[in-house]
């Protein structure tokens, strides 16, 4: 039962935060906000967006299949309480998600055009974390992989967050210093990056435990 809703809530994230974000965008618009394939084969850029796809199949499709051909959970993590709480947050990830994705408004954006130029969102949910999709986006797959706590969906979440800690620090973060300057450098040696008072950047723009942002989001302010 709990492979089903976690297959179904997957479903209903890519639905939500993906079809209907990027229609809504293209009404509002005329532009669907995509710019994955502005990062050539085999960049960075690039490299870090599969990784995180992959890790987000693996968890959200990966984990269920394996759980119906017999992959024997964690034992640790198999226990309901555990389960339910791995509904809710999923339930919670995902509605954070589209929340954080609709405060972007006209600036969201999945991946980084570096020739392009959004507005620096820093209020709503930005104004507590940079990155407030991808925070709201790990809650949503970290909830799903404990839904079916297999070690195919734990291994997808781990390369889930570490494809978006690579875009967030090494694409977005410099994008954003370059294109938007002092205002960012300031926003981000105030604001953490994926938690609050976490990840801030010192002025000289090093990380004080760390700055940055934005869907990928990219999120903040640009963008997941």
């Amino acid at each position: 039962m709990m492979a089903a809703a976690a297959l179904a809530l997957f479903v209903v994230m890519m639905l939500l935060a993906g079809a209907l974000r990027t229609l809504i965008q293209r009404h509002r618009t005329g532009d669907s906000g995509n710019r994955r394939t502005l990062s050539p084969r085999g960049s960075l850029g690039w490299s870090a967006l599969t990784a995180t796809d992959i890790g987000y199949l693996m968890v959200g499709v990966g984990g269920p299949l394996a759980h119906w051909l017999g992959l024997a959970p964690v034992s640790a993590l198999q226990h309901p309480p555990i389960q339910v709480l791995g509904v809710v947050l999923a339930a919670i990830g995902i509605l954070a998600a589209f929340g954080a994705q609709m405060a972007l408004g006209a600036s969201w954006r999945i991946g980084v055009d570096q020739s392009e130029r959004t507005a620096l969102v820093i209020s709503g949910p930005f104004g507590w974390v940079r990155n407030p999709i991808f925070t709201a986006v790990l809650t949503a797959f970290l909830g799903l992989a404990l839904m079916v706590p297999n070690l195919i969906a734990l291994i997808g979440w781990v390369l889930a967050l570490s494809g978006i800690q690579t875009q967030v620090r090494l694409v977005e973060e410099p994008h954003l210093k370059r294109v938007h300057g002092e205002p960012y450098a300031r926003y981000a040696a105030r604001v953490g990056r994926f938690l609050p008072g976490l990840g801030r950047l010192r002025t000289g723009g090093h990380d004080t435990t760390t700055v940055r942002h934005t869907d990928r989001e990219a999120d903040g302010r640009q963008h997941g």
